[in-house]
């Protein structure tokens, strides 16, 4: 039955894109991608109407559901029947859909279902590459999406990456890199970020400010403040909105206001008033290596006075196969790296990250490694200080979200502010 609802949805989705001829922006990446998504929904939600994933909709269910406006109805078989025999009303100019894979094959059958006018690649870092054989593998996987999009269309692409940069060859449309580069053709350039210096966090508050400008190749010069959002990964998912906004004939205004406008994601570097005065960097929702290593940069631009802290809390980062020992060494190092003066681990994995940071020279005293997300926590509740500033991070399956409700000023925001704070996932 499963089978056959998901062959039915991709038909019903696949019909309706070819009836009404959206625009369709197709985001993939091992990272960024919702940031980016958002930013470019936003943006061009100032001429066009525009839908997105609904929620993580981005595998083979998801694209479908979130094409035909559904949401999932779970195990009701009366559910699907209803989505698969409705009529979608109010169809957008514009979809801007993340395509998630997890194995191989699974970029062509959502290209297949809804082929892109635009395609856009965030990174590439190996993160979901525990079904391939390497990181390269999962790279060319991505890179199905550049090849799918048509001929007369745009791939846009992060020029900062490496792994990125070496995939243009799958494109066969026009391309456009956007980075802080001076290579790309959309840049980024006077990247600032001002954080609170009084150390003493409050709901409410305004904790930081990015100030940044864009530059393309035409001339064209656009400038930019950003309130609490945090990192250069921000900036880029910005100008990567640019690139498409400018490409579908968005004026300077239009962007200008748009970027006003978008959504900052529960547990994807979000600045959350924490206990006692403290601030917590909300990157619950996941982690991946190359992210991991951007919060720490966020973290590090924070200077401190008197006696606050840079306290570290990481989970584990999930399907990572062959490279797991690795890259948790990796990040140790780069803690150790950034000036962190606490370390919380949390998960067998994190051990290996422990570790990394003791052979970069961190201290071991200031070191705490837990089983569980609970249980660090309680910890940490106990030890948090006036103008602490903590990065909670981690995959989804070390539920990191559990050490920021239970460091949050206001808990009972957590519904709003937070990740998996639904019944199925408190359950």
């Amino acid at each position: 039955m499963k089978a056959f609802i998901q062959k039915q949805l991709a038909k019903k989705a696949h019909q309706l894109i070819e009836e009404h001829k959206p625009i369709i922006i197709g985001v993939t990446g091992s990272i960024g991608k919702t940031s980016t998504r958002n930013a470019i929904a936003a943006l061009l939600s100032k001429k066009y109407s525009v839908a997105k994933n609904i929620d993580n909709y981005n595998n083979e269910f998801g694209v479908p559901l979130t094409i035909l406006g559904q949401r999932s109805p779970g195990k009701s078989i009366l559910g699907w029947l209803k989505i698969l025999l409705s009529t979608p009303k109010n169809i957008p100019q514009v979809y801007v859909l993340e395509y998630g894979i997890d194995h191989p094959g699974d970029m062509k059958y959502l290209c297949d279902i809804v082929r892109p006018n635009i395609g856009v690649l965030t990174g590439i870092s190996p993160v979901h590459v525990e079904n391939f054989q390497t990181v390269e593998q999962l790279a060319e996987e991505k890179a199905q999406l550049l090849e799918c999009v048509y001929e007369d269309g745009l791939v846009v692409i992060n020029g900062d990456d490496t792994r990125v940069r070496g995939l243009i060859e799958h494109a066969k449309a026009k391309v456009l890199k956007y980075g802080f580069s001076e290579s790309s053709d959309v840049i980024a350039s006077d990247f600032s970020i001002s954080t609170r210096e009084d150390f003493s966090f409050e709901p409410g508050e305004n904790f930081s400010n990015i100030n940044m400008t864009t530059r393309t190749q035409d001339g064209d010069v656009l400038q930019f403040e950003l309130v609490n959002m945090l990192g250069k990964a921000v900036a880029r998912s910005v100008v990567a909105a640019v690139a498409i906004a400018k490409h579908l004939g968005l004026s300077d205004e239009e962007i200008v206001s748009g970027v006003s406008c978008i959504e900052q994601e529960p547990g994807r570097m979000n600045a959350i008033a924490g206990i006692k005065g403290s601030l917590i960097i909300d990157s619950s929702y996941n982690a991946a290596p190359a992210s991991m290593a951007e919060a720490l940069e966020v973290l590090s631009s924070f200077s401190l006075q008197d006696e606050q802290r840079r306290i570290v809390v990481f989970g584990e980062m999930a399907e990572l196969g062959r490279y797991t020992e690795d890259e948790h060494r990796m990040i140790g190092m780069k803690i150790a790296e950034v000036g962190a003066d606490i370390l919380v681990t949390v998960g067998e994995k994190t051990r290996d990250m422990q570790r990394g940071a003791l052979d970069a020279g961190f201290d071991e005293s200031k070191t705490e490694h837990f089983n569980n997300s609970v249980d660090a926590g309680r910890w940490l509740d106990s030890k948090v200080k006036k103008g602490d500033i903590l990065l909670v991070k981690g995959s989804q399956s070390s539920r990191m979200e559990k050490v920021t409700k239970d460091l949050m000023a206001q808990p009972l925001r957590a519904g709003e502010l937070l990740v998996r704070q639904s019944d199925k996932w408190l359950d």
